[in-house]
């Protein structure tokens, strides 16, 4: 089993080099791709420092070293890419000695699998309280579920999620998934990792015990929560315009409108609003329009009783 792991950096040179030499003592791992993106602090001077002590690390930088964020970087990297296994690790988090243990005997029982994930646990790098350590002491879908039920149950979380960096994928499922959308500062992984689970042959690999550690400190991205409630409806939208495109079945689509919708509701927005996204909405994906679906996501049908009152005592 021959793995490619992607690395991208900003501004991470107090946990950099713990990421990459946990990669790096995989003897599975035969690349750790890079992509600098506009670090402004000293990553690039300790990754320059671990090159020269491992071939197996290769560094990129977006055109003109400009900042472009983690999508377009790990995009680059995607691009980048030699080995038929692809890996993910944010810059400050790290792989534990057991993250490719069950991986490899798990592909190589079974040629149609694209994808293992496992479960990653904490490490904090600042204070917490217990209840948050419970929180995020494991990230993990508590259950093996059926790789063609597994899109319905990240949809509602009722098994749990698990992250980018406990997932190891066939380099080949890019071409039917395709990179990261760079619009999303947010959520982009979870916008990818809906897509392969309606794709692809994704089970369970390691789902009691960590593979990779989380580091959680003052500064990380998932600490802003307003970032995360703009973009997750950004999320729906991509990946419902996604599934139009890819001709993927109307009851998923249905399930990710239903979703969007729902967290559109709790914004309490006025019926001139609704309407004037829902055209905008239809405008984008104009399959939609000729859909049941249409009727009935549409504000007016959505929101009747608000309308109608007396019609729905």
């Amino acid at each position: 089993m021959k793995v490619s792991v992607i690395i991208p950096v900003y501004n991470a040179a107090a946990y950099i080099e713990k990421a990459v030499t946990s990669a790096l003592f995989h003897v599975e791992v035969k690349e750790v791709v890079i992509v600098n993106d506009g670090s402004t602090d000293d990553s690039l001077a300790i990754l320059q420092k671990l090159q020269q002590s491992d071939s197996r690390i290769k560094i990129y930088h977006h055109e003109n070293n400009v900042n472009k964020g983690r999508s377009a970087s790990r995009n680059l990297a995607l691009q980048k890419v030699t080995q038929p296994y692809i890996a993910f690790l944010d810059a400050d988090d790290f792989y534990l000695e057991n993250r490719f243990e069950t991986d490899g005997e798990i592909f190589g029982s079974d040629a149609s699998i694209d994808g293992v994930y496992n479960a990653i646990g904490v490490h904090f790098y600042r204070d917490f309280s217990e209840a948050e350590h419970e929180e995020l002491s494991l990230t993990t879908i508590t259950e093996p579920i059926l790789p063609k039920e597994l899109f319905g149950y990240l949809l509602n979380g009722k098994k749990g999620y698990f992250s980018i960096d406990g997932l190891t994928i066939k380099n080949e499922v890019l071409t039917q998934i395709g990179l990261f959308q760079e619009h999303l500062v947010v959520a982009e992984d979870t916008d990818w990792l809906l897509k392969i689970a309606l794709t692809s042959k994704l089970v369970a690999g390691n789902i009691a015990q960590p593979v990779a550690m989380r580091g959680v400190h003052e500064t990380n991205i998932f600490n802003q929560t307003e970032q995360y409630k703009s973009h997750r409806q950004k999320m729906y939208e991509s990946v419902i315009q996604w599934c139009f495109q890819k001709s993927v079945g109307k009851s998923k689509i249905d399930s990710l409108l239903n979703w969007l919708f729902y967290y559109r509701y709790k914004e309490n927005y006025s019926l001139s609003v609704e309407l004037k996204y829902w055209f905008c909405l239809l405008k984008s994906n104009p399959k939609l329009l000729t859909s049941s679906l249409a009727i009935k996501y549409c504000p007016i049908i959505r929101k009747r009783k608000q309308l109608f009152p007396i019609l729905f005592r």
